[in-house]
């Protein structure tokens, strides 16, 4: 899983910073997190790609949604045929519908929106799902996790050979996907030669809010927290008033949810060259294993909890 920043700024965009939006790719998926102004060329200019199957939007503000249509109209003049789908708090969709026709054209592929609720679960496919959840900013929104099932355990092949002499075949598939074999004159169990199941990865993203015990909850032993951080604490009540978050509020909330990695975004305008002050703040109180102040085009890896 890999995570790029594409736009890291608050409601107004700078030289070094542009509109909401981070793209996360996931064994050859591409899903987009808000599509604030500009995210197009973003994706040009840090090389993504623009094979995205959904766009998860957190709230209408426009530093969040006014990318969407040029970046539909992008992907219809690339010839794109493939449906794609955009999800949106409940009750936005008319909002949403018309932001897209603005120009007086629809796209001409496959183009569904989906209004969610918090504690929907937004898409539930094999191996992970998206969900949504509550937060708290000044108009309808969601935050959004994405939460890969546990994987199998390791498969022990030096006990299974050496000890229970059993030879490298399809018996070791069959132990591995949980089928007990019959091997000279006993059967042999899965769990003999198979560990305990490998947790996935929690991807968890906020969009703008307000601490919330909800987000918290979402993000519990999350390996990478993508949460907003417009404010530092000598604006804490502008925070509150506006319906966000300092550093170090983000980094607290981290701590009582577990989180491992914690990025700050949505950087208001009044901290431009001051990146450092916030992740100072932060740091001095998270507990995790690396906050950092996220910046357009910066990629991380998220690697699997059990990684060595």
């Amino acid at each position: 899983m890999r995570v790029t920043f594409l736009g890291t700024s608050g409601a107004v965009p700078t030289t070094e910073r542009n509109p909401s939006a981070v793209l996360v790719r996931r064994e050859g998926e591409r899903f987009l997190f808000d599509c604030g102004e500009g995210t197009q060329r973003q994706m040009m200019r840090f090389s993504t790609g623009f094979d995205v199957s959904h766009i998860f939007v957190t709230h209408l503000h426009g530093d969040h949604v006014l990318g969407i249509p040029g970046l539909l109209q992008t992907l219809d003049f690339n010839d794109r045929t493939d449906p794609l789908a955009i999800h949106a708090p409940h009750g936005t969709r008319s909002q949403l519908e018309q932001l897209i026709e603005a120009t007086g054209e629809r796209p001409t592929y496959p183009l569904r929106i989906h209004q969610v609720r918090p504690g929907d679960t937004v898409l539930d496919r094999e191996e992970y799902a998206v969900e949504a959840f509550e937060t708290d900013h000044r108009t309808k929104s969601v935050g959004y996790a994405l939460v890969e099932d546990d994987r199998k355990g390791r498969f022990d092949r030096q006990k299974a050979e050496e000890e229970l002499g059993i030879p490298p075949g399809p018996k070791y598939s069959k132990l591995h996907a949980g089928e007990p074999v019959e091997h000279d004159g006993r059967t042999v169990q899965p769990e003999e030669v198979v560990g305990p199941p490998r947790p996935g990865r929690r991807f968890v993203y906020t969009g703008d809010t307000r601490p919330t015990v909800a987000t918290a909850e979402a993000a519990q032993d999350a390996d990478l927290l993508v949460h907003e951080a417009t404010f530092a604490e000598d604006r804490r009540d502008r925070a509150g008033q506006t319906g966000h978050t300092t550093a170090k509020q983000a980094a607290e909330l981290a701590n009582r949810a577990g989180v491992k990695r914690l990025a700050l975004t949505h950087i208001s305008t009044r901290y431009a060259g001051q990146g450092k002050r916030l992740e100072d703040e932060a740091s001095a109180v998270f507990e995790g294993e690396r906050v950092f102040v996220a910046d357009d085009g910066q990629a991380i890896d998220v690697p699997f909890p059990d990684a060595e």
